[in-house]
């Protein structure tokens, strides 16, 4: 079958590999969709993402298709059936499994990081972390599932309210996710930063934003209750706590350098009693992603905005590719 390979870092290579075999508790996927994201520009470039990723590795974490087979344990699934993956896999062993917060788990293992991914035309993955996609839910945007995933567990970081004031910093895919969720949960008031006004007015249409604002123009005011960093980058990140009223909460979401630091004013933090909290990956919130492209509260058809194929991922993630904004591979018919 067609795979495209990580055979070492800044190298990839589409090679004809062997099909896997489905073992008794996994489900074998025909992928139709991959999703490229900033966890694979990382991988590529030697850099961790939720788990380091061990040459040869298929890449490929966002990932929607139809099951091909099943294990001889398997019990909610059949071949035909249309599904999308969790491609996270925790131990329920060690003690942040057995704390409720299985994110944190020191086995974790991933397709498409530690185990081969959506990359190639057929993967596995137990059938624990599959799930079944509704008639209304097309292939090419439930690729997104996961990334909608890991903004459904911010959210659930965060005490969200109607009257409150949000903003989005970043107004790349996962920006423009949280936007969506926002509106989805109910905030009244929801701003969003970008960098160029055409790209802003047309998310401002599309998402039904309050305000955007051109950080090459404008100072973000201290105005908001909730503020979404989705950049991952020191100056956004510092614009993130300096953003906030009284009483705040940030979600540092955006992922920045292993190495990358920045400064915030810490008698803000405290006269302001400001909350600030990351977001590791999407436990128990697959369900949630799901129904909210079913409903249409969140809708990634619009904000897709690139289908490539196999032989143009490289580029995409050497960065010599001309494309901007979301890719999904098309990985079979």
């Amino acid at each position: 079958m067609k795979a495209l390979v990580l055979t070492g870092v800044k190298h990839l290579e589409i090679q004809d590999i062997k099909k896997p075999e489905v073992k008794p508790d996994e489900v074998l996927v025909n992928n139709k969709y991959a999703g490229i994201c900033g966890t694979d520009y990382a991988l590529y470039n030697g850099l961790p993402g939720s788990a380091d990723a061990v040459p040869p590795i298929v890449l490929g974490h966002e990932n929607a298709g139809v099951v091909a087979a099943v294990g001889s344990n398997v019990q909610n699934f059949k071949v035909g059936d249309r599904v999308t993956v969790d491609p996270n896999v925790y131990c329920e062993k060690c003690r942040y499994c057995r704390t409720g917060r299985p994110e944190l788990c020191d086995n974790l293992s991933a397709v498409g990081v530690t185990r081969n991914g959506g990359l190639e035309q057929f993967f596995t993955a137990p059938e624990k972390v599959v799930y079944h996609l509704p008639d209304n839910v097309a292939l090419k945007d439930a690729a997104t599932s996961e990334p909608i995933s890991c903004a459904v567990h911010g959210m659930h970081l965060l005490d969200i309210e109607p009257y409150q004031k949000a903003l989005v910093i970043g107004d790349g895919f996962m920006g423009l996710i949280f936007a969506e969720l926002l509106k989805s949960y109910g905030v009244k008031s929801v701003d969003l930063t970008g960098r160029h006004d055409d790209k802003l007015a047309k998310e401002k249409k599309i998402i039904g934003l309050n305000k955007t604002i051109n950080t090459t123009k404008e100072k973000i005011p201290a105005d908001y209750d909730v503020v979404i960093e989705a950049v991952g980058q020191p100056k956004t990140q510092e614009q993130a706590t300096e953003a906030t009223v009284k009483g705040a909460q940030v979600l540092m979401f955006g992922v920045g350098k292993p190495n990358q630091t920045f400064s915030m004013n810490t008698y803000e933090i405290f006269k302001k009693q400001l909350t600030i909290k990351g977001a590791f990956i999407n436990p128990d919130s697959f369900e949630s992603s799901i129904s909210l492209q079913q409903s249409g509260d969140v809708n990634v058809d619009p904000i897709i905005n690139n289908v490539i194929s196999l032989e143009q991922v490289e580029s995409v993630l050497n960065g010599t590719s001309n494309l901007k904004g979301k890719c999904v591979v098309k990985i079979d018919d």
